[in-house]
């Protein structure tokens, strides 16, 4: 029987010691790893690709591995659910603190063990149920997600706008884009059926 494969984010700014870690996780097997070289990368990549897990260095451009954190949990609370792994070599007390305070699952220094890596990594994949929350057929978009996300919350489309800073039209247009994705015919079905598949969390 075929390795189920995992998706794992690798949020690295380092493009040589991110090609290391893409190397030697797939190399290991059962993985497919999304590379990205900063955090707004990242970011992006996360809300796009809806990965398994989560590797994210700390010390990046555009946002740091800290704000990548808090920006997922903020958006939308089912991220929360992602195992979060903090590679850095930053290893004082404060930083480790930091990040366990806002919710990383781990915290491994550099220069990274790579047998210690896959056994936290696949430790917290096994105590993961990130499939359940993912239906296969709901491929949402992140202006999707958070646009729904807002109407679920009882926000107007003009209300929605405002609090993104787009167009009111954009706002339409993820959501009937959602709605078309979920096989509704309104907002509010499309915004309880996601709601319903923790696609969202209101």
């Amino acid at each position: 029987m075929a390795t189920e494969m995992r998706r794992i984010v690798c949020i690295e700014d380092d493009r040589e010691t991110a090609g290391l870690i893409a190397e030697e996780l797939t190399d290991r097997g059962g993985f497919e790893i999304v590379v990205a070289y900063d955090g707004q990368e990242g970011l992006a990549a996360i809300l796009r690709e809806r990965p398994d897990l989560v590797l994210s260095d700390i010390s990046m451009p555009c946002l740091s591995g800290f704000e990548v954190l808090e920006k997922l949990s903020a958006m939308a609370p089912t991220f929360a659910h992602i195992p979060f792994i903090f590679l850095t070599a930053l290893a004082d007390r404060d930083n480790e603190l930091r990040g366990r305070q806002l919710g990383a699952d781990d915290y491994v220094l550099k220069p990274v063990d790579f047998d210690i890596l896959e056994s936290i990594i696949r430790t917290r994949l096994a105590r993961s149920v990130r499939q359940d929350y993912w239906p296969a057929d709901f491929r949402l978009h992140d202006r999707e997600i958070e646009t729904l996300t807002w109407a679920a919350r009882g926000k107007t489309s003009a209300e929605i706008a405002i609090i993104l800073g787009v167009a009111k039209r954009t706002v339409d247009f993820h959501i009937d884009s959602a709605r078309d994705k979920l096989g509704v015919a309104t907002r509010i079905e499309a915004a309880v059926k996601a709601a319903r598949t923790r696609l969202i969390e209101p």
